[in-house]
């Protein structure tokens, strides 16, 4: 099969690449879309030390499996684990001792014509959401995340950092939960803001945010030590920052306000895909729009590239093209 793999830190779009051979209880799946985030192009540069097939967004067609699975359009959730260790026991299983995470740590990826996976990570997709929508479940999940882990108070002033993929699902997601009148988008571009702000959310240029400390709960989506040093300077003493970030380690990072005005820090990283379908399944949530740029598999590094250009939101590899 064809793939996009990185090794020792090297990427090449590979002609000939071997077929993942599905375990007992894995099923083959065919990839049709798979999307690039901004954890794919850190990885790229570094982050994980991963070596094998890039790649964790997606949207496929069983080719290999159960009867009642056969043909099924599915997305899968990106954590492989044992279900046996102290962490699957107590329902933290995204915490698993013994994980693996497709595209970024001890498991191929999704930019390849296949993947394996087990049968518990695939979630199988309503008529109602199309491909191109499902593209955004895993990021979606992501999002809905936050509200699990910090409930929003109609109260609460809320502000999402950054404007790439995420936070423009992140603002959706806090928008629905604790009102339009109290979040704010905060990021760089205009076109990026304005996608939000059809929607009855305010969006900031940073260069025009006079940073103050006045937000309950301030959320960093923008995969930079930079925004979240932003971030530090707007979340108000005793309040919250949520860390959705993950970036290549090297960057200095000063924790010291978080100390200082006693900051709630809460990492978030994996979410609900049940939530996340039904969110898009039931239109609670906007994707049109977000794709911007479409390559086909074969012209895997170009799409990373394009990716990492400010102006778009989200590239996608399609496999069919």
């Amino acid at each position: 099969m064809r793939a996009l793999v990185i090794q020792d830190g090297n990427l090449s779009c590979r002609p000939s690449y071997p077929d993942p051979v599905p375990a007992p209880e894995e099923v083959l799946v065919q990839v049709e879309l798979a999307g690039i985030c901004a954890t794919d192009l850190e990885i790229a540069r570094g982050y994980m030390e991963f070596s094998g097939v890039l790649g964790h967004e997606f949207v496929g067609t069983v080719a290999k499996g159960p009867k009642d699975l056969q043909g099924k359009r599915v997305v899968g959730d990106i954590n492989c684990v044992c279900g046996k260790c102290d962490m699957c026991l107590s329902g933290l299983s995204n915490h698993c001792r013994q994980r693996k995470t497709i595209g970024i740590k001890n498991h191929d990826g999704v930019f390849a014509d296949y993947v394996s996976l087990p049968r518990r990570n695939l979630y199988v997709l309503p008529p109602a959401i199309e491909n191109e929508a499902a593209i955004f479940i895993e990021p979606l999940a992501a999002a809905l995340q936050i509200v699990k882990q910090v409930p929003i108070e109609p109260r609460q002033k809320v502000m999402v950092v950054g404007d790439g993929r995420l936070g423009l699902l992140a603002v959706q997601v806090l928008a629905l939960h604790g009102g339009k009148g109290k979040v704010v988008l905060l990021g760089k571009h205009e076109e990026k803001l304005q996608f939000c702000e059809k929607r009855g959310i305010q969006g900031i240029l940073l260069d025009d945010m006079i940073p103050r400390q006045e937000w309950d709960v301030v959320v960093d989506c923008t995969g930079s030590a930079g925004g979240f040093a932003t971030a530090c300077r707007l979340v108000r003493p005793r309040g919250k920052l949520v860390l959705k970030s993950t970036f290549a380690p090297g960057a200095a990072v000063d924790l010291s306000p978080l100390v200082v005005d006693e900051i709630t820090l809460i990492g978030s990283r994996c979410g609900p895909f049940a939530d996340a379908i039904n969110a898009l399944a039931a239109r609670q949530i906007e994707v049109n729009g977000l794709i911007t740029a479409r390559f086909r598999l074969a012209d895997g590094l170009a799409a990373l590239q394009k990716a990492g250009e400010p102006d778009q939101i989200k590239v996608v590899l399609d496999t069919k093209a």
